[in-house]
């Protein structure tokens, strides 16, 4: 069995294909079939979220290209700009995975998150897609604003608002 042990940012030859819908490219550990028929485990760093495109190394320095595979997804579009921004923030508010596009979001499918974008005027389509939602606001790791390092940049703002105020 072959084993992906590290996500690669570059590499001169692709050996093989990894198709996987949104919810298996978030697993650190996996097993898996290739486009080829070779099957493959997973053993990635906790935390990972694979996207289409990325490279995946073996042991053996085999290379493995993710595709992110079509399925079944929400896409919402609004009669205004401000009214896609207010389902945004509402999908949001409900820590719901979401992939912002010009003019767009794209959802995994819900019932009930259809029927409340309904109820807000949103379009919703059903369709097959390749589902890449946003990272969030913290990247590769969650970072609370009391953690030390997050202490130390916001010093200086919040010494220069106290001397503003009085």
């Amino acid at each position: 069995m072959i084993h992906l042990t590290e996500r690669i940012t570059v590499s001169g030859h692709i050996n093989d294909s990894l198709e996987l819908p949104f919810d298996q490219r978030q697993k650190s550990r996996l097993r898996v079939i290739l486009a080829s028929g070779k099957e493959a485990a997973l053993f990635l760093t906790r935390g990972i979220i694979l996207r289409g495109g990325d490279l995946l190394k073996s042991e053996e320095g085999m290379v493995v290209q993710i595709v992110a595979a079509q399925e079944p997804v929400y896409n919402v579009i609004a009669p205004t700009p401000r009214a896609l921004m207010c389902a945004a923030y509402h999908l949001g508010n409900r820590h719901v995975p979401l992939q912002i596009g010009d003019g767009w979001l794209r959802l995994e499918q819900d019932y009930v998150l259809r029927d409340m974008l309904l109820g807000l005027g949103m379009q919703v389509s059903e369709v097959h897609a390749p589902f890449e939602p946003e990272a969030g606001a913290y990247g590769g790791g969650h970072r609370h604003g009391h953690d030390e390092d997050g202490l130390q940049a916001l010093r200086p703002r919040i010494k220069a608002r106290g001397s503003e105020h009085g």
